[in-house]
């Protein structure tokens, strides 16, 4: 079978009309706005591939005129659907793009029209590509794969345009759109169909990456205070204890609810989740850069600290015991006072395990409780504290 153009056209249709059904079909199950939009953008190119053999029986304003117009709106849709997945809101100028092509429309009905049309459509879609190549820049954190050949791709596809107008301009060139002749145009059609392939697989493998990172996200977070669970925890800690020496000691913070049951009977448990959501608040705002926070079940929580000291820590321990009274107090009356008991340990050698350090702790939060809560019990296992004061 020959490449000419009703066959690259034709090519192109299904191609486009493929692509558009799978972004759907994956919109359908990740739910992106992203996908939707650029789902579109496919239908967009299917309809204005299909209306582009219409030119050839010569319905100039529905092959050429709209067909090309199409081209352009697809495009549109792609670079909203980069701005919807990159979160940038896009100025209302990129609108006047619309009233660009519809003053195509007054174009007088000569031969340098095909060139003008030309020069005009490819340097519309390079715009647009080229803004969405610049939104998918890194912004200094690292793309997916998807992402990185979306941007390049969408790079390409561009400067391709740009080079296609520039071709348009040159004297002797061949352009002739009614019929399809001439070499640029030859090149395009090829062009497109390879930008179709490369645009939709890069697209699908861009929001895909993001959805998987959604998910390894939600799965090391606790899913009532979105502080990390206790697996996630170990993980991230033995970096930050392996690091602990006696110039930057370590340090571990058990929380514990005092009187926790009793805003479950009064209140009912909805208001019990309220205050651990608080405390997990209060936790965030109070958490240093570098330090580690988590929930490990109940109303149960701990924080592990690097570069700490004994002020730091003591400071730290009783500004959250103020806060958090504070806020229960002003929110459930229970007979006795919703309060932390907190059991904290210093420490300036890296332990054999996070579980052999929460087990310390654990014993210091049973001393704190016993010595009659609402209080913190710190410990100071670093080798200065054992040294004998001379």
């Amino acid at each position: 079978m020959a490449l000419d153009p009703p066959t690259m056209l034709t090519i192109s249709t299904a191609l486009a009309a493929a692509a558009a059904l799978y972004l759907a079909v994956e919109w359908r199950s990740i739910r992106e706005s992203s996908l939707l939009l650029w789902s579109a953008g496919f239908a967009t190119i299917t309809v204005g591939s299909t209306l582009a053999l219409l030119r050839m029986s010569g319905f100039l304003l529905i092959g050429v005129w709209f067909a090309n117009g199409l081209l352009v709106l697809a495009h549109g849709f792609f670079l909203l659907g980069v701005a919807r997945f990159t979160q940038v809101r896009l100025s209302r100028a990129w609108s006047l793009i619309v009233v660009a092509w519809l003053a195509l429309l007054l174009l007088p009905d000569e031969p340098s029209w095909s060139k003008v049309m030309l020069v005009a459509n490819s340097l519309l879609i390079a715009l647009l590509s080229l803004r969405a190549s610049f939104l998918l820049r890194p912004h200094g954190k690292s793309l997916s794969v998807g992402a990185v050949q979306l941007r390049y791709v969408m790079l390409v596809h561009g400067l391709f345009y740009i080079a296609k107008a520039i071709t348009a301009v040159v004297p002797g060139t061949l352009i002739d759109l009614a019929a399809l002749r001439g070499e640029i145009i030859q090149i395009s059609l090829v062009e497109g169909a390879m930008a179709i392939m490369l645009i939709a697989l890069s697209m699908t493998g861009t929001e895909r990456y993001r959805r998987e990172k959604q998910i390894a996200r939600l799965a090391e977070r606790d899913p009532l205070t979105a502080l990390y669970n206790r697996r996630a925890l170990e993980i991230r800690a033995a970096r930050l204890l392996a690091g602990v020496s006696s110039a930057r000691p370590g340090a571990l913070l058990l929380i514990d609810i005092d009187h926790f049951k009793p805003v479950n009977d009064l209140y009912g448990h909805t208001a019990g989740d309220r205050l651990l959501v608080a405390l997990s608040e209060l936790i965030r705002s109070i958490l240093p850069e570098g330090a580690l926070a988590a929930r490990l079940g109940g109303d149960e929580f701990v924080i592990v600290l690097n570069d700490a000291s004994n002020e730091r820590v003591e400071q730290m321990g009783d500004l959250l015991r103020k806060q958090f009274h504070q806020v229960a107090s002003q929110s459930f009356a229970t007979p006795e006072a919703v309060t932390l008991s907190i059991g904290a340990s210093l420490f300036d050698q890296p332990p054999a395990s996070l579980a052999v350090l929460i087990e310390q702790g654990d014993a210091v939060l049973y001393e704190s409780k016993r010595g009659g809560r609402n209080r913190m019990r710190l410990v100071d296992r670093t080798l200065a504290a054992s040294e004998p004061v001379r």
